[in-house]
């Protein structure tokens, strides 16, 4: 199998390859391209390194079967067809396809099945935020979700390594470049560009995506993010109303049959989640306000389970449903 890695210096596209290396994909499978600022550079890869390509029109020309794209929406947008029209799976990290009706959003312990009846080959990667809040939400349908209201806490990692270098040096009391206000020793609520509406780009794609990914065009589903002085792993306030009474006891045990979701009665933050692959929930409570309502506090590592891990994910699940035969 060929697999192409599209953005591979970027934070994401590093962890494709630290999570490639983990599973025991061979060096000799691998292509890693970015832009001409990067051409050349050496990653380390096992006991081996990979020499980063220039993308280009005709880089798909050598015949994968797979390309992971996280270098930002224009370049998906770009390449992503042309990937597509040789034969491609393309697995995109970036925004540009999750509204396409005819593009899968796929969390694979929640909606593997969509993959089955996709009508092409690109295949969108949902948002970090979004990833790690499906997976509880999927584990408590059986008690009928009736309203879903989000607060997000999202790492500067989220915006790659300009927010992590914002974050150093405003740290050191010097002036911000990349965020709009200083984030040391502050939070900015606002994450992405404010709609007519009052929300978020980022704020409607949560409602729209959890829809997507759940099957439930009717969910009422509201979102404030948040953008916090933390370096890697996000946390997702979630407040939910259920049709149904919701006994912990029962939540709990839906919570813990599903992979990659952890309860925990300890109070836990988001440095001990940063490097894991579990979504860690913590606070789980009711909520007095509603008949029959919820409150969790769910943290994720939003590089690893919230992109590179969940594409690799979804290329595993091609293969194990024989969609790609490699």
């Amino acid at each position: 199998m060929k697999i192409a890695i599209v953005g591979a210096t970027g934070m994401v596209g590093r962890t494709f390859l630290k999570i490639l290396e983990e599973k025991g994909f061979p060096s000799s499978s691998l292509t890693c391209f970015a832009s001409s600022k990067s051409e050349g550079v050496q990653l380390p890869y096992k006991e081996d390194t990979l020499s980063v390509k220039v993308l280009n029109e005709h880089s798909f020309d050598e015949g994968f079967d797979v390309a992971l794209f996280s270098a930002g929406g224009q370049a998906s947008l770009k390449y992503a067809p042309l990937a597509q029209a040789q034969g491609c799976y393309v697995i995109d990290n970036s925004s540009a396809f999750r509204m396409d009706p005819h593009v899968p959003l796929v969390v694979p312990e929640v909606n593997a099945h969509v993959l089955d009846t996709m009508q092409g080959k690109i295949i969108a990667n949902p948002n970090c935020s979004t990833i790690q809040s499906v997976l509880v939400l999927n584990a408590l349908k059986p008690f009928g979700l009736k309203r879903v209201s989000y607060t997000t806490y999202q790492a500067v990692s989220g915006s790659g390594q300009q927010g992590l270098d914002d974050l150093e040096r405003t740290l050191l009391e010097k002036p911000h470049q990349f965020y709009s206000q200083p984030i040391a020793h502050n939070v900015i609520p606002l994450i992405d560009v404010l709609q007519d509406d009052g929300y978020s780009k980022e704020e409607k794609k949560m409602m729209f995506e959890t829809r997507k990914i759940l099957e439930t065009p009717h969910l009422k589903v509201s979102a404030l993010c948040v953008r916090v002085p933390v370096k890697n792993a996000h946390s997702v306030h979630i407040q939910l109303e259920c049709d149904k009474p919701c006994p912990l006891d029962q939540v709990i045990s839906c919570l813990n049959q599903h992979p990659f979701v952890k309860v925990t009665d300890k109070v836990v933050t988001p440095r001990e989640v940063s490097g894991q692959d579990v979504a860690l929930v913590t606070r789980l409570h009711h909520d007095v306000s509603v008949d029959h309502g919820l409150h969790a506090f769910v943290m994720a590592d939003n590089i690893r389970k919230g992109a590179a891990l969940n594409a690799i994910q979804i290329l595993e699940t091609l293969i194990e449903r024989r969609i790609l035969n490699v």
